[in-house]
């Protein structure tokens, strides 16, 4: 039962889903026109890590992880 939680193609679906909610909240921050610039940088950059953990894992290479980065956009 815990190797389905930790299975790769467990992890591939909370990476797109993850992904796919970044794209509807950067998308709806873009509308926004009292929205943060910084911090719609950093959810850009969150995405793109997202996006390039998701191309490891659909080649079949190891996950990295995927942590926020810590300095400024």
């Amino acid at each position: 039962m815990t190797d389905n939680l930790h299975s790769p193609q467990r992890r591939l679906i909370e990476l797109r889903i993850e992904h796919a909610d970044l794209n509807n909240l950067i998308d709806h921050s873009i509308a926004d026109p009292a929205v943060d610039e910084l911090a719609l940088r950093r959810l850009k950059k969150r995405r793109l890590v997202l996006r390039d953990e998701i191309a490891r894992l659909e080649a079949g290479q190891p996950a990295q992880g995927a942590p926020l980065p810590d300095e400024p956009a």
